[in-house]
């Protein structure tokens, strides 16, 4: 048994995340999570990867609009309701239409992020989708997240991990959506689904990770960097990369609500 130690949505893309304490689930994962997005004037979307300064841009989701502050602006609102032209956009290799926020939200961002760019949100029918070779027969939609609906990490892991650094480094670094407790370290490596009352999530991929990591993710500015220790203990040759978190599809129960401090029936996979 595993309980739900935390609970988190990011509404743009590489900015500030909201803890929750509860939470909807949608086939795309949580409810408001990487709807918006900022992207360059070609439509390619930007993250802190190359923009560490996205940290430093917080949302807030109210009763029918998302605010955003950010240091020395005023507060930008935009609705909820999905609204504006529509705007060809990339995510990775992956072109989708998605709706842009008007002139006023771009001006906003291009402030907040020093160069020219365009707030984007989520285009009801979108059409993007969890890559099939590891969702399997589960068509996963997604917003605007890497690939996958749901990011699950697992407290023991971080643990484990902070014991091997030179500095502890918090688990917002990760950027999960749903954090567990009460399991071994990297036990989410050998997990096949998570059972939360109605909501039932298969964890279908390790998260291969970037630099965003050695991130803070309050001021925007570099810190304690977790890739070369992972390196050592933690790289996939299968994946090539460096694997910390587990990528999840919802299998049922989209609709429902998940709230933290809930109990996990776990599955694990048969070959553990």
């Amino acid at each position: 048994m595993a309980t739900v130690a935390g609970l988190y949505i990011y509404p743009v893309k590489s900015a500030r995340g909201i803890p929750l304490a509860r939470v909807r689930v949608a086939g795309a994962g949580f409810e408001w999570d990487r709807h918006w997005m900022l992207v360059d004037p070609k439509g390619m979307f930007i993250t802190q990867r190359t923009h560490p300064q996205l940290a430093q841009i917080v949302p807030e989701i109210g009763s029918d609009s998302l605010t955003l502050t950010a240091p020395d602006l005023p507060a930008l609102r935009v609705p909820l309701e999905p609204c504006g032209e529509s705007v060809p956009v990339r995510v990775w290799d992956h072109s989708c239409t998605a709706l842009d926020q008007g002139l006023t939200a771009a001006e906003w961002a291009s402030q907040a992020v020093g160069k020219p760019v365009r707030l984007v949100r989520v285009s009801p029918g979108m059409g993007r989708a969890a890559n099939p070779k590891y969702a399997g027969t589960t068509y996963a939609p997604v917003a605007f997240p890497d690939g996958y609906p749901i990011l699950v990490c697992n407290q023991a892991s971080l643990a484990d991990l902070n014991q091997r650094l030179p500095a502890a480094i918090p688990m917002e670094r990760f950027r999960p959506n749903l954090v567990l407790s009460g399991l071994p370290a990297f036990a989410e490596d050998l997990i096949d689904s998570l059972r939360i009352g109605a909501i039932t999530l298969r964890l279908v991929k390790p998260c291969t990770r970037c630099t965003v990591p050695s991130i803070d993710q309050r001021s925007g500015a570099p810190s304690t960097d977790p890739f070369p220790v992972l390196r050592t203990f933690r790289f996939d040759r299968a994946l090539r990369g460096v694997t910390f978190g587990e990528n999840a599809v919802v299998a049922t129960g989209a609709g429902s609500v998940l709230e933290d401090g809930s109990e996990c029936l776990v599955a694990f996979e048969q070959s553990a």
